[in-house]
Order: structure tokens, then C-alpha cells, then sequence
């Protein structure tokens, strides 16, 4: 069992609140993915719930236990970093299996458990090789592996995709997903920026926002029932658009929001300006729009379009319109 509950949880570095009233379960096998901008405490979070960093106010709990006092090393947790952390001069055999070395196990059972990972992380080809001979997505395995082969109850992902470029993100991402599904007791926790990684692979995503927490709920209830104007911002891409003053007042809004693909063109639609650029991806095509009040809209349409730069053109919706509150909540 690997269920964490925190409660009432406060981080302050000197006079600077990082972290306020964190109030938060995490089931046993759960993957719980923290999102949010750079700055939000995302990672320092993820820090405390690792022994990395103290709390200031609250407790940390693993299946029912309080841990605030306890050695990192003595939570059963493992941690992948951004920046792999590899030995340079060890090979990828000795790389993941340094845990078990350190800890007395015998060589036999060490190579036994390095070629069980192997094979699961598909590295099985590379255990002679130096890290510096692999690509960047292999050397995240190791990493990974080296992580597993502990047999921890909880992981901990602090952004392990972000120095990858695009193809490989899209890959690990898979794997990652595959992984958690050949460990289902494990609990995962995995922090990301990026909002595309949150919603394809979390059961359940934390929205961070200065500190607080936003929202919790599974990636398709922060997409269709956003609690706040922040919420609804990030979760999805393209990002909403926000409107306001004339071209909200008739949804009966201050500031209003509405999802790129929501929105098409219409003949008799309540937003009317001219294409300003139009971006063409294959499957969808991106239409950015310059309304005659300085705001604008992106629409996003299904496979090609005729519509070019310089046409001007009315759009309307075909989807929700949200409306917000003047602090940023959600109107009912």
C-alpha cells in the first residue's frame, strides 16, 4: 500500500510562502500528475513528499503514517530527475544495479533484477554501454531503471521529459504509461509544465497556481468543467481564448472563454475580423484572427482550409462558452 495524505500543508523559505493550506490524497496506484507554470511549487511538493525539503506547517502521511521526521531513504520512495544523474564512467548494467550494491546483494541477485528491469525499460542491448553512448531517451530509461530496481512503493517524476526533444517525448510518454500499467500497486507522482503530458497520461492532475492549489480531477474534468479562469487557461491546446467587454456581453459575461475547437466559421457569428495568419498542420488547420477591438481568437479546424491570411471572416461557436466571475471563478 502506498496511499499519501497531506494535510494542511505550508512551506516558507524564510518570509517567502511557497507552498499554502496543500490539502491533498493520493490512492494507492494512483498516477497523479502536479501541473502548473514555472514558480507555482510544483517540484518543491514533490520535494517534501521525498524528505528532500522540511515543511514549515502540516504533515505528510504514507499509509497512515507520518513521515515529516523520516529519512528520505527510509520512505520507500524513488526519485527520477531532469538531469538523469547518471555515473558517467559506470556502464548501464552497473548504473542500475548501484542500488543494489550499495545495499550488499549478492551479485547473482543483482544481475538477475538489472536483466528483469532491462527487459521491461527495452535496454536489455545496451547493459555494456556507457551512458555517453546512448540517446537521450535511453538514458532517461536507465534512470528510470536504476529507480525500479530499489522496488519502491512510490515514484516520484520531477519534469524527467523536458530535456527530450518533441519524438522522444511522445515515446517516453507511451513507455512511462506502459510502465504504470506493469506496476499497478506503485503509486506515481510526476510533475510537468507541460499541460499536453498532464492530461495523456495522469489519472488525476493537481493544478498548482502560486502556491495553492487550483483543482484536482481527471484530465477530462479540468477540460469540460474548469473551476477557474486560470484552470480553463491551461488545461488544453491550443489555450482558450478570452473575450471581454462587447464580445462577451452577449453570452450576459464580464469575461467570457470558449476552446479553439469550439469555435467555427459562421456567416451570421457574433465575432467578426480579419485572419491575420493561418497555420496548416495536416489534421488540423490554425486560423488567428484579429478582432476590431485588439482582442483576438484562435479556431482550430479539422483537416484543411481554404480560409488565407487577409480574409476577414465572422466565427461563432459551436461548443461551451464559459463565463467567469469577476475574481476569475467559473459561473455556473
Amino acid at each position: 500500500m502506498s496511499t499519501i495524505e497531506i494535510a494542511n500543508l505550508y512551506k516558507n523559505y524564510g518570509a517567502f510562502p511557497v507552498l499554502t493550506d496543500i490539502n491533498l490524497t493520493i490512492e494507492t496506484g494512483e498516477f497523479v500528475v502536479f501541473v502548473g507554470p514555472s514558480g507555482c511549487g510544483k517540484s518543491t511538493l514533490l520535494r517534501c513528499i521525498s524528505g528532500l525539503e522540511g515543511v514549515s506547517h502540516g504533515t505528510i502521511s504514507i499509509d497512515g503514517k507520518v513521515v515529516n521526521d523520516l529519512a528520505p531513504a527510509k520512505r520507500r520512495i524513488a526519485m527520477v530527475f531532469q538531469s538523469y544523474a547518471l555515473y558517467p564512467h559506470m556502464s548501464v548494467f552497473k548504473n542500475i544495479a548501484y542500488p543494489l550494491r550499495i545495499a550488499g546483494v549478492s551479485k547473482e541477485e543483482q544481475r538477475r533484477k538489472v536483466e528483469t528491469v532491462a527487459r521491461k525499460l527495452h535496454l536489455s542491448d545496451y547493459l555494456d554501454r556507457l551512458p555517453k553512448a546512448l540517446s537521450g531517451g535511453q538514458r532517461q530509461r536507465v534512470a528510470i531503471g536504476r529507480a525500479i530496481i530499489r522496488d519502491p512503493n512510490i515514484f516520484l517524476f520531477d519534469e524527467p521529459l523536458s530535456n527530450l526533444d518533441a519524438a522522444l517525448r511522445v515515446q517516453m510518454r507511451l513507455e512511462l504509461t506502459t510502465l504504470k500499467s506493469q506496476l499497478p500497486d506503485t503509486t506515481m507522482i510526476y510533475v510537468t509544465h507541460d499541460q499536453v503530458e498532464a492530461m495523456t497520461m495522469a489519472d488525476k492532475i493537481v493544478v498548482l497556481n502560486g502556491g495553492i492549489i487550483e483543482q484536482v480531477g481527471t484530465p477530462m474534468e479540468l477540460y469540460d468543467h474548469p473551476k477557474s479562469e486560470f484552470v480553463a487557461g491551461f488545461i488544453g491546446s491550443p489555450k482558450m481564448n478570452f473575450l471581454t467587454r462587447s464580445n462577451a456581453e452577449h453570452f450576459g459575461g464580464a469575461r467570457i472563454g470558449i476552446r479553439p475547437e469550439h469555435l467555427e466559421p459562421q456567416a451570421d457569428g457574433p465575432w467578426r475580423g480579419q485572419v491575420t495568419h493561418v497555420e496548416h498542420l495536416g489534421a488540423d488547420t490554425f486560423v488567428y484572427v484579429d478582432l476590431d477591438d485588439e482582442e483576438s481568437l484562435t479556431v482550430r479546424l479539422g483537416g484543411r482550409s481554404a480560409i488565407a491570411s487577409g480574409h476577414n471572416i465572422a466565427v461563432g461557436p459551436k461548443g461551451r462558452v464559459y463565463r467567469f466571475d469577476p475574481d476569475g471563478r467559473t459561473m455556473i
